[in-house]
């Protein structure tokens, strides 16, 4: 029996664990020794010999058979089955049951993303997609997420367009204003139609929209603290207590900016970003909505509720330790993805019990719907 257990799962968000060289692999030669190198510090103190013991268990089949017995429970990061490696990915997927599976990249950012130059920035994109693309290419349950920088509009297009020919079934764009614009900018509108015709979906992630703690609330005359895993993507109590701040905004301003209202196709996820903050985020949109739309023209055209839209549009993960149930009454089931964050330590476990037990009382299509419903408006399968 897989983990699954019979239930039909999608799962809205997976990891590659990418090693040092990965990227240059897949870049245009004069780029190669561009890019900057991969930076592991989140990953803790110990990522080179966790990468050195991952790369020499490689085709060891009894080491192999022994991470078969328990994926979803057993080792994390690089050491997990089908971290770095496609064929085993199959194999871990074999095993845990999940019939998709969003595939996001874990570090490469760091070598790209924010990077001044636009050459780095999108042809750094560019090699990323390529790999992801590949990673994903050869099993159909995996569905590659691309990553774009929305700085420049055309450049943007460009790697849209790029990206969804390589295969990739969602692009993950940072929640961040695009570079001095607003998402919502005239100038991005190509881009939205794009992903929106194409049935491909715009994702957001934790980690695309910077730091939004001020360094300055983490000195308090203490000893520095690290995060729960002692590295990973460092996120502590007063992240935590931040993490929807980029994509509150993000999605605000493809609201109110009429974004989804000129683009009711366009499917957008918010994916290991949480969602106890929801409920609340879509009472003040439709506040906000309420107390400036006589003087915003951008507003008062809208034709609906602003958290409409959201209902209509967007979907989100939450973490297995949030009350799934209570979220569902508050906003309705239509909203919310199962997602195991697999190989990262963040999803637990065992994802499913913790969901299972705030879904108490709730009938099968309700479970559905989260399990894999939501999932397949999301990827428009």
């Amino acid at each position: 029996m897989t983990y699954a257990n019979g239930r039909t799962c999608y799962d809205a968000d997976s990891h590659l664990m990418e090693t040092p060289e990965w990227l240059a692999g897949f870049a245009d030669p004069g780029l190669r020794t561009r890019l900057p190198a991969l930076a592991l510090g989140g990953a803790g103190s110990k990522a080179a010999e966790v990468i050195a013991a991952a790369r020499e268990r490689r085709g060891d089949p009894a080491a192999l058979a022994t991470l078969a017995e328990n994926v979803i429970g057993g080792p994390k990061g690089w050491l997990a089955l089908g971290a770095s490696d496609p064929s085993e990915r199959s194999r871990a997927l074999d095993e845990l049951g999940f019939e998709r599976q969003l595939v996001f990249s874990t570090f490469a950012a760091t070598q790209f993303l924010w990077n001044a130059d636009p050459e780095i920035r999108y042809g750094g994109a560019r090699a990323h997609n390529r790999g992801m693309a590949a990673f994903c290419a050869d099993d159909p349950r995996l569905i590659a997420v691309g990553m774009v920088p929305l700085n420049d509009p055309d450049l943007a297009l460009a790697e849209v367009e790029e990206a969804i020919r390589l295969g990739c079934g969602a692009i993950w764009m940072p929640s961040l204003p695009a570079g001095e614009r607003s998402p919502g900018h005239p100038l991005l509108d190509p881009v939205w139609a794009l992903l929106a015709e194409s049935g491909t979906a715009l994702v957001i992630h934790i980690g695309g929209g910077g730091r939004p703690v001020p360094r300055a609330y983490f000195d308090n005359g203490r000893p520095k603290t690290t995060d729960w895993l002692g590295g990973g993507e460092n996120l502590r109590a007063k992240d935590y207590m931040a993490i929807s701040h980029p994509p509150e905004l993000f999605l605000s301003a493809l609201v109110f900016d009429g974004v989804f209202a000129r683009h009711p196709e366009l499917r957008a996820g918010a994916i290991e970003l949480g969602a106890g903050w929801v409920p609340e985020f879509m009472h003040r949109l439709d506040a906000a909505q309420r107390m400036f739309r006589r003087t915003d023209p951008a507003i008062e055209a809208l034709e609906l509720r602003a958290s409409e839209y959201v209902q209509r549009q967007v979907k989100f993960t939450p973490f297995p330790g949030e009350d799934v149930g209570a979220l569902i009454r508050a906003t309705g089931p239509e909203l919310y993805l199962f997602s195991s964050d697999f190989p990262h330590p963040e999803g637990g476990r065992d994802p499913i019990a913790r969901f299972e037990s705030s879904l108490e009382g709730f009938d099968d299509d309700v479970r559905e719907r989260f399990y894999a419903g939501n999932f397949a408006e999301l990827l428009r399968l």
